[in-house]
């Protein structure tokens, strides 16, 4: 691979399954991924989702910390508007002192939910907009430079958790780039603005204590199977699901409706969410993966296994790291 490989983990909870057994698999994969030579395994802040387990995201991030021993672990991300900095800089400084040396802190602006579930938050719809502001409130207690007088991180101080920059625009972009921080682009759900964004952040990146250069996470979604066909309907079937998730509100679909949809201008949004989409045998995933990377000007990949089932989840990421030759 001309990239290194991460995982970005959705804690999902299948179809029947408990938020237990999603724990379960989450502890798996990672244990798996640390032998097969991922770089890291992240996992990202979602409310008021059946379907998505990672919403307490540090608890679950220790709880896998716990199980294994090397491998980094981090968010991708928290959502810092539902958030205190200080609370966020205790939670990841508590991680950091457990787990030296193995955790990352994603930053997003985005709610993480619908509004509802942002009242039930106590989160002000507004706050979104101090989102710099707190990200460097909250940089300055990891460092042990607390911005308010008085007031320090504990556990957190002196930490120096490396923070990510997370976003599918511009503003993330600028802003990664004018803290000099890693930029982290959505790019396995939000594809439109990836090669803008990434160039305006290699244009505007100004050196830091962090960072000396530019570093870009691109997010793609993979499938690899033993044959070409196997993917395909893998991925099909992915669609099919994201139709319910999106477009369903509550209500399941028939695989003839969702296809229905899919094909509607309705289904217009789903189709381009999966834009970067590796799909196939593991060398034709590892092909795409390795022209993505040219094309996102990306630094490392961060890949999302959309396969439908456990079992082709956790095969489809075996598959990959065998290709790609991660040990080596």
């Amino acid at each position: 691979m001309t990239a290194p490989l991460s995982v970005l983990d959705l804690a999902h909870i299948g179809s029947g399954e408990t938020a237990g057994e999603s724990f379960a698999a989450s502890v798996e994969l990672a244990r798996r991924a640390e032998e097969w030579g991922y770089r890291r395994i992240w996992y990202a802040e979602h409310h008021n989702m059946p379907s998505i387990a990672s919403s307490a995201t540090s608890v679950l991030i220790g709880h896998v910390a716990e199980k294994t021993s090397s491998i980094r672990l981090g968010a991708g991300g928290v959502m810092l508007p539902n958030h205190a900095p200080l609370t966020i800089a205790e939670q990841f400084g508590t991680l950091a002192t457990l787990y030296p040396g193995r955790i990352d802190l994603g930053l997003g602006r985005a709610p993480g939910s619908d509004q509802k579930t942002m009242r039930a938050l106590r989160r002000d719809p507004t706050s979104a907009e101090s989102f710099p502001q707190d990200v460097l409130e909250l940089q300055g207690y990891l460092r042990g430079e607390s911005r308010i007088q008085g007031v320090d991180a504990v556990p957190g101080k002196g930490t120096d958790v490396p923070l990510y920059v997370l976003g599918s625009s511009l503003f993330g972009a600028k802003l990664a780039a004018l803290l000099g921080l890693p930029y982290s682009f959505a790019s396995h759900f939000a594809p439109d603005a990836l090669e803008e964004a990434v160039s305006v952040y290699r244009r505007e990146f100004q050196p830091s204590e962090q960072l000396a250069e530019p570093y870009v996470i691109a997010g793609v979604n993979v499938i690899a199977a033993d044959t070409t066909d196997e993917a395909r309907t893998q991925f099909h079937e992915m669609k099919r699901n994201r139709v319910t998730q999106l477009v369903g509100r509550g209500r399941t679909f028939s695989p003839e409706e969702a296809d229905a949809i899919l094909d509607s201008p309705a289904g217009h949004q789903v189709r381009q969410m999966a834009k970067h989409s590796a799909i196939g045998t593991p060398q034709e995933v590892r092909d795409h993966l390795d022209r993505f990377t040219e094309q996102a000007q990306a630094d490392e990949l961060i890949v999302v296994s959309s396969a439908p089932d456990r079992t082709a989840w956790m095969r489809s990421l075996e598959l990959l790291a065998e290709v790609s030759d991660l040990k080596s």
